[in-house]
């Protein structure tokens, strides 16, 4: 099958498309390339793409319909859509909250009037995050859960991003499915995340900033994880007049569009992942006490029932595990 992959230079964006043509579809890729972080980084996973025969590449501006039409003029016979293009990152929202809305806003509105121009076009999937629950203290988060108390501009857009889409899916009868993405970290993982920054930190000696006094808890998935789901979830869309009774516990309503929490079902200390990260490198972290930062939420924690029952959702990897084989990724790839 041919599948548009947005974000692919990304890091769930990379791992989906390198997984969707491991197993022999076509994928075609976009992504802008900004500098929010090292640009080297998105160059290196492209290049492993770019091994393959079944890949190609678009350096585009998701929020600029003119570019994102032409793409997909090209390629009409795309049959699926995994949009994970986004400005991520709660504490950026702060400084700059106008490239929020022209990504994760208008880009997604953008996407979604992509969809429609494609008339082979299965199903739209697209990334929403664990963010969305904000100041939500019913644990763990259920997708039936309202979103209506989001803590940062992050988490509105992408909660703006899921009334869209289900809109879209009424007006449009467009198959779609949201997914709520709890912590993820991995191989080729981002920099920005707490993953990926302690473990630098951590092997370069410099001090590690630990907010609200280490007092937080998340629910950290790994990225095998999270591609597992997006391929299940992707080979599953809702067709009209045939929603089953486990779609109806969230759509409550015969609408094609669902979400769904793709997490690892379990909530980890702040403590706990550090001491985790000072086993797997082999050294002690400097630990500087912060504050809660503003946008932050104290914990979060996916509830999977309903993944698990419609697509068979399981994740496998656990935190220690997954630690570990990020940081022999790490000193790999910057050979240290």
């Amino acid at each position: 099958m041919k599948v548009l992959v947005t974000g692919a230079a990304g890091f769930i964006g990379f791992h989906t498309a390198k997984a969707l043509l491991e197993r022999g579809d076509q994928v075609v890729g976009i992504d802008l390339m900004t500098d929010y972080y090292d640009v080297d980084l998105k160059k290196a996973r492209l290049s492993v793409l770019e091994e393959f025969v079944g890949f190609s590449f678009y350096k585009t501006d998701i929020s600029k319909q003119d570019d994102v039409f032409s793409v997909i003029l090209e390629h009409q016979d795309i049959e699926y859509i995994v949009h994970l293009a986004a400005q991520p990152g709660v504490r950026y929202s702060l400084e700059n909250p106008y490239a929020y809305i022209e990504t994760n806003v208008m880009g997604h509105l953008v996407m979604l009037e992509a969809a429609l121009k494609c008339p082979d076009l299965q199903h739209f999937v697209y990334a929403s995050s664990s963010s969305v629950y904000g100041e939500n203290d019913r644990l763990p988060f259920n997708p039936d859960d309202r979103v209506i108390r989001p803590v940062s501009l992050y988490a509105a857009t992408k909660a703006s991003d899921e009334l869209i889409t289900r809109t879209y899916s009424h007006l449009h009868k467009l198959p779609a499915t949201g997914l709520r993405f709890f912590t993820v970290y991995g191989p080729w993982g981002r920099p920005d995340m707490a993953a990926y920054s302690f473990v630098r930190d951590v092997m370069n000696d410099t001090p590690i900033k630990v907010f609200n006094h280490g007092d937080m808890r998340r629910d950290f998935t790994y990225i095998d994880d999270i591609v597992d789901g997006i391929l299940s979830v992707l080979a599953l869309p809702s067709a009209v007049g045939e929603v089953s009774e486990d779609e109806l516990t969230v759509n409550n309503d015969h609408v094609p569009h669902r979400v769904y929490n793709l997490g690892n079902n379990k909530t980890e200390c702040l403590k706990d992942f550090i001491e985790i990260i000072e086993a797997a490198t082999g050294k002690k972290a400097q630990q500087v006490m912060e504050p809660m930062q503003k946008g932050d939420v104290k914990e979060t924690y996916a509830d999977i029932t309903l993944s698990r029952k419609v697509f068979g959702f399981e994740p496998k990897v656990s935190l220690k595990e997954g630690m570990t084989r990020f940081v022999a990724w790490y000193r790999d790839f910057y050979n240290c």
